[in-house]
């Protein structure tokens, strides 16, 4: 029930919101320059988890 209250409180998820988009833009900058392959994999790793958890308001609240 903790999650809900992150969520569901309009000024806190947009922060939340905003800061996984300041990661995003990280990580996106690590694989432009990444020079070993193994770079790209954590760099793509970050950037799939962390737009996942911008969806995690849906899946606390039950939406698909």
């Amino acid at each position: 029930m903790s999650l809900k209250s992150l969520v569901n409180d309009k000024n806190t998820w947009d922060s939340f919101i905003e800061e996984m988009d300041d990661m995003i833009r990280i990580e996106h900058v690590r694989l432009e320059n990444a020079t070993e392959t193994i770079e790209v994999y954590r760099a793509q790793g970050a950037i799939s988890t962390l737009k996942r958890l911008k969806f995690l308001r849906d899946k606390v609240n039950g939406s698909k």
